[in-house]
């Protein structure tokens, strides 16, 4: 599996919308890639349903869909419609679907999960997730356990962190969602706050007297 900040593995694969070459097809554009143990199974229809759903929103952040799933394009196709029909999201799937039959590229992203087996005995893939930015660096990677789904809107909330933090000297703290204050990150002087951040900074006082815990209005808000 790629480390983050690493370029991501540029790799051809067959898709549900034809051949593609990742780095060419991300373009300038950031990329979400997802990836389910199998077509027609349960829970990775919710998921595909869900990102089918909430795509506009991940246009909006300039930031294309790809999945991935260990069967062929055919599969894929018809499975689509099964995931389409279930989430009321149109005719078609608006993302499209690599073919991983030979479970190629989940190995070479460390994406096989040893504890789940397929019919044949063989690891499923992983519920992976991976952000790369439109320089074709990994700026985030999850995975999650096949017997687990994932929560779209948190992949959304995380896009909205990464983006902002690539642009401004801050860091976003738990729980934080676009438009909440965020914290100055340590390596800001004090005396350069005022500079860089003219809607203020406000410093919560703790026990150890340490100034550290400074949080600012959203930047780019």
């Amino acid at each position: 599996m790629p480390n983050l900040g690493d370029v991501f593995p540029d790799f051809e694969a067959d898709t549900t919308e034809g051949p593609i070459k990742f780095h060419d097809w991300l373009g300038d554009s950031w990329g979400l890639l997802f990836s389910h143990p199998a077509d027609f199974t349960p829970v990775c229809t919710t998921e595909m349903g869900a990102m089918a759903k909430m795509k506009p929103e991940f246009d909006k952040r300039n930031c294309k869909l790809i999945g991935l799933s260990c069967d062929p394009v055919d599969s894929h196709k018809a499975w689509s419609k099964d995931v389409c029909d279930y989430a009321s999201c149109g005719a078609s799937l608006p993302f499209p679907i690599i073919a991983d039959d030979k479970r190629e590229l989940a190995v070479k992203l460390g994406m096989l999960d040893p504890d789940e087996k397929d019919k044949d005995g063989m690891p499923l893939t992983a519920r992976a997730v991976f952000i790369v930015c439109p320089h074709k660096r990994l700026k985030l990677s999850l995975l999650y356990p096949a017997s687990t789904g994932r929560n779209i809107p948190e992949l959304l909330r995380v896009l909205d962190s990464l983006q902002l933090t690539v642009d401004h000297k801050v860091a976003t703290p738990a729980n934080w969602k676009d438009g909440d204050d965020c914290m100055v990150v340590p390596s800001i002087k004090p005396e350069d706050e005022a500079k860089m951040f003219p809607k203020g900074v406000k410093a919560r006082d703790v026990p150890s007297g340490k100034r550290y815990l400074r949080f600012t209005p959203q930047p780019n808000k």
